[in-house]
């Protein structure tokens, strides 16, 4: 499937599980926040949580726009940080949700209410199975967990046009793309093994085909992945965006790979050899990737690896 080549994707990080305004790291791909008030003092807290929500912006010549991605856990948390770091929010064009859990989506109507105008000409996409319900966790004999609800009306009362697709879908005039359904095709990314969900009355495991990611494509760079958790895998999400535009160049991996806990951190060495394959020129674990993921991402592949946070500026440019 066909997607437009931009000279430059930035991606700001509207909410992540980490911040340090003390990194001192600034280079021409890395600018970290500056969360100073009006008077140039340091007032303003930017707010880390466990939720995942981007604003990535394209450029093409004289084209801009802009693509939302995921909302974070809170109600108000990517909000309040996207008003401290005066995030180019009227720049709108398109919305994407990685998938329906609470962590991307808790903060759909405070921040869908910073974005001026009607929303009616945004697409909104999302995989259908999004919106399952009753979801929940589930391990031996303890008390279920449930996720709170997701429902399409949290959606289309804000107005956008909302897209439920299974299969790749443009966005942002054709410089992004949503990948839709990613299978699930290698032997080691099995998925959550104690997310379950009930359909038609009947209990059963919940493989979270709703989780899904966005792509763009620098000239001469190649492709920007950006997951949301890759519930469906992250090295499988890759090979999907590869098959999917024809385009075998990784420019960038970033994201939630979900390689955090007990039932995934086993497959932190495989995942990471087979990240390393794809060749990147950067990848940015980010969210539910796990601190030992990370560490250990960081160790086999320092030339590449970029520490995220919250406020964080990413520029991949041709």
């Amino acid at each position: 499937m066909e997607i437009k080549q931009c000279d430059k994707v930035e991606i700001l990080t509207l909410q992540d599980n980490y911040i340090e305004i003390t990194a001192m790291d600034n280079t021409q791909v890395v600018q970290r926040a500056n969360p100073v008030d009006k008077d140039r003092k340091l007032t303003l807290s930017l707010l880390a949580e466990h939720g995942f929500s981007t604003l990535v912006k394209i450029y093409d010549r004289d084209y801009s726009g802009s693509l939302l991605f995921d909302f974070g856990y809170s109600e108000d948390g990517a909000a309040r940080n996207a008003v401290i770091l005066n995030a180019d929010l009227a720049s709108v064009k398109s919305v994407a949700l990685s998938h329906g859990h609470m962590d991307h989506t808790g903060g759909i109507s405070r921040l869908s209410k910073l974005i001026p105008g009607d929303k009616k000409a945004i697409d909104f996409a999302v995989h259908p199975m999004a919106f399952t319900k009753p979801r929940y966790i589930k391990i031996g004999d303890a008390p279920k967990i449930y996720f709170p609800e997701f429902d399409r009306q949290t959606i289309t009362k804000e107005g956008y046009h909302l897209v439920e697709t299974r299969v790749p879908y443009p966005l942002v005039d054709g410089y992004a793309l949503f990948l839709g359904e990613i299978p699930r095709l290698n032997d080691f990314e099995k998925g959550f093994p104690v997310a379950f969900r009930q359909q038609n009355g009947h209990e059963e495991w919940d493989p979270i085909e709703d989780d899904t990611a966005v792509v763009m494509n620098v000239k001469g760079k190649g492709l920007v992945v950006l997951t949301g958790c890759a519930h469906s895998g992250v090295v499988n999400t890759v090979r999907h965006a590869i098959k999917t535009t024809g385009i075998e160049q990784i420019y960038a991996i970033m994201g939630g790979y979900h390689l955090s806990g007990p039932f995934f951190e086993p497959i932190i060495e495989r995942t990471t050899a087979e990240l390393k394959a794809f060749k990147p020129t950067y990848i940015v674990p980010c969210h539910c990737t796990g601190r030992r993921a990370i560490m250990y991402i960081e160790k086999e592949m320092p030339d590449q690896f970029i520490l995220n946070m919250v406020g964080t500026k990413l520029t991949f440019s041709f």
